[in-house]
């Protein structure tokens, strides 16, 4: 057969083109090598609950022509991200607001803890951050990096804190308010149906090949394909000819708990170093399960190697130098579309992954 395009990977970039591609008039085939669709916001139920099994996803968005699309597709609860981070026992609210600062040092008002903070600034002596610790100091002084960054960071990228480079941290935000909503967003919330039955409504009856490598399909069939939208890692698809980019993985370890309630909460970090995981989930809180067991899952960052999935870019100088050697590559191939967070080699929260797809349509379709 002859397919107007192929798509490479089921996730929700591709899923966003497919639908609009369908409602063109245009063929398209879906090949993925995971056993399911919708990528890494896959949820699946266990015991009632829809679990995210590739960790925590929240849609958030200032972009109004996102929020409205996804609205077609999934019915969103209103669900507002409130994170707590745990130190050595102690909870603490974030982002970093009036509520943190009254946890560490019982101020009351945004001017007490303004002078605090700019006390501690100080120890920098007016420097050029030279590494991510003392960017981290420059934004938010030492006792919230000690306590809330360090050591969360250090675990998220298995690096000391003192030999990341500090454009990493471009920015801390500060709230000198009692508003402890994660997000600034106006728009934000979880499909009541679970993110899969949302990608399964975008794809429709688009035929999906799944358990299907890319490198073993394209040799082995005989369709042909006007285009191909490429999801997957660039270096891979060109054999990596110049190296390997590098990535961040996650482990998780999810239990069923015998208890309606675990922590309260649907997502608490745990900020010191001793702790191997960085947060714990706790999923039917995203849907204000009331079931009467409970699902939680512990997330350990780890070094990426082949065969694990690949969840976050590594966007420093060494990386990106390698990236535009592959985007040269990218530009010799003009039937291929590379998108997504792997395909451009981007860390994209979902709604900039549904809004890169969308500027796709409009130039493709």
């Amino acid at each position: 057969m002859h397919y107007d395009y192929l798509l490479v990977g089921a996730g929700l970039f591709n899923a966003v083109f497919c639908e609009h591609a369908r409602r063109a008039g245009k063929s398209c085939l879906v090949i993925e090598r995971r056993p399911h669709i919708a990528g890494n916001i896959y949820t699946e139920k266990t015991e009632g609950i829809d679990v995210h099994v590739y960790g925590a996803h929240i849609f958030h968005t200032s972009d109004k022509e996102v929020w409205e699309y996804v609205n077609r597709f999934a019915r969103f609860n209103n669900f507002v991200n409130r994170v707590k981070a745990n130190y050595k026992g102690t909870l603490y609210s974030l982002p970093f607001n009036m509520y943190t600062f009254e946890k560490l040092w019982g101020v009351h008002t945004a001017q007490e803890a303004q002078e605090i903070i700019d006390k501690q600034r100080a120890v920098l002596q007016g420097k050029t951050p030279q590494n991510l610790e003392e960017q981290a100091i420059s934004l938010v002084g030492t006792d919230v990096y000690e306590k809330l960054v360090k050591g969360y960071t250090e675990k998220q990228w298995g690096r000391d804190c003192r030999s990341l480079p500090a454009f990493i941290i471009r920015r801390l935000p500060l709230r000198f308010t009692y508003d402890d909503n994660y997000f600034n967003d106006p728009w934000q919330g979880i499909p009541e149906e679970g993110y899969t039955e949302m990608v399964a409504k975008m794809f429709g009856d688009t035929p999906v090949q799944l358990n299907t490598d890319y490198a073993a399909f394209i040799k082995e069939t005989k369709d042909t394909f006007g285009k191909t939208i490429y999801t997957g890692k660039p270096d891979e698809f060109f054999g990596y000819r110049y190296g390997k980019l590098e990535y961040r993985t996650l482990r998780f370890e999810t239990e069923v708990l015998d208890m309606p309630d675990y922590q309260g909460n649907a997502v608490i970090n745990y900020t010191e170093y001793e702790i191997p995981y960085t947060r714990i989930i706790e999923h039917k809180h995203f849907n204000f399960g009331k079931q009467p067991k409970t699902v939680i899952s512990r997330e350990y960052p780890a070094e990426y190697a082949e065969g694990m999935e690949a969840y976050y870019p590594v966007n420093d100088e060494k990386n990106n130098s390698l990236m535009a050697r592959y985007e040269a590559l990218k530009a010799e191939r003009p039937d291929v579309v590379f998108g997504g967070r792997l395909g451009e080699y981007k860390y994209y929260d979902m709604d900039k992954v549904v809004a890169s797809a969308l500027r796709l349509c409009e130039k493709e379709l």
